[in-house]
């Protein structure tokens, strides 16, 4: 016997929307694509080869990676790298544990002033101080130059907050009740009923505080004044903008020899270097997170 065909047929309009749509996201894509790709082709080139295509080159030519050399042998770079750990590390984690918190609290129905509340944690996302008085106010709690300053003051996210409430408003009120007759403390229904029901918005929420951590840059420009202590991003600017003396500060540890002629070109090169190396871990870690990313944020969207 025959089966009848269960394909939906689409109409014209639906695939000429349809082929629209990915070609404006493939272009997209391409446009988001490209320049990383430049830095990466020419970070590998030779210094010759770049300046005589103005750094335009769709291939590699003269392949070498003298300039990832110098990279990895600059001491400030790996200094950044570490303190860019310490940062991720206890600035995700003291963010989460207190996102957690304040979300399962803000969850619980019968909590009195929860609307009052709600308004006055919205209202800190788009009003604020200021910079000075922020600034002043790390500096009389004795935060300044250290490495605490980017951990403890930031050590809390309003909207990762309302992301986590509404998830665990979506998960079932009776599983908090039989838990509570079980005989079971706020933390054990927290930590030991409702987290391991939302890993995917947990995820989400690490991701979202370790790329922040990751990123971060002006908050160290303002608050730290030893260099022993930047993340990876302060040491990149600097790289980028800053003194040449950062830039090739790996040179004086490697074989490394550039033909006085393609100086400026060779330069060039290790700032790309640079940027690859500090622009690729963080990028390898979202096809791994992409699943839990994706679920996080619709839970997040869609319940509440």
């Amino acid at each position: 016997m025959k089966r009848k065909s269960t394909k939906i047929r689409l109409t014209t309009g639906e695939v000429v929307f349809s082929c629209v749509n990915y070609l404006v996201l493939t272009i997209l894509m391409l446009i988001c694509l490209y320049p990383l790709y430049q830095v990466v082709v020419d970070s590998i080139s030779g210094p010759g080869a770049v300046m005589r295509s103005n750094g335009m080159l769709i291939w590699p030519k003269d392949v070498h990676l003298d300039a990832y050399k110098i990279v990895f042998s600059n001491p400030n770079l790996r200094t950044g790298f570490a303190n860019t750990l310490f940062y991720m590390f206890f600035g995700t984690g003291l963010q989460f544990l207190n996102v957690c918190l304040s979300a399962y609290t803000l969850s619980k129905k019968n909590l009195m002033l929860k609307k009052g509340l709600m308004i006055y944690f919205t209202v800190t996302m788009y009003v604020g101080g200021g910079l000075i008085p922020f600034f002043l106010l790390i500096n009389n709690l004795g935060l300044m130059n250290s490495r605490w300053v980017l951990v403890i003051p930031y050590g809390y996210n309003v909207w990762n907050t309302i992301v986590m409430r509404t998830n665990f408003n979506g998960i079932p009120d009776g599983l908090r009740e039989a838990a509570t007759i079980d005989g079971a403390s706020d933390f054990t229904i927290l930590f030991r009923v409702l987290m391991p029901l939302s890993g995917a918005v947990s995820a989400v929420i690490l991701l979202w505080g370790a790329v922040g951590y990751w990123n971060m840059w002006f908050e160290p420009m303002i608050y730290l004044t030893e260099r022993s202590k930047y993340p990876i991003q302060s040491i990149l600017r600097e790289i980028l903008i800053d003194a040449n003396e950062q830039l090739m500060a790996g040179a004086g540890q490697t074989t490394v020899k550039f033909d006085p002629s393609t100086r400026s070109a060779a330069n060039t090169l290790v700032k790309y270097a640079n940027i690859v190396v500090c622009t690729v871990p963080i990028l390898v870690v979202y096809p791994f997170a992409q699943k839990y990313f994706i679920k996080g944020v619709m839970i997040g969207s869609l319940k509440g």
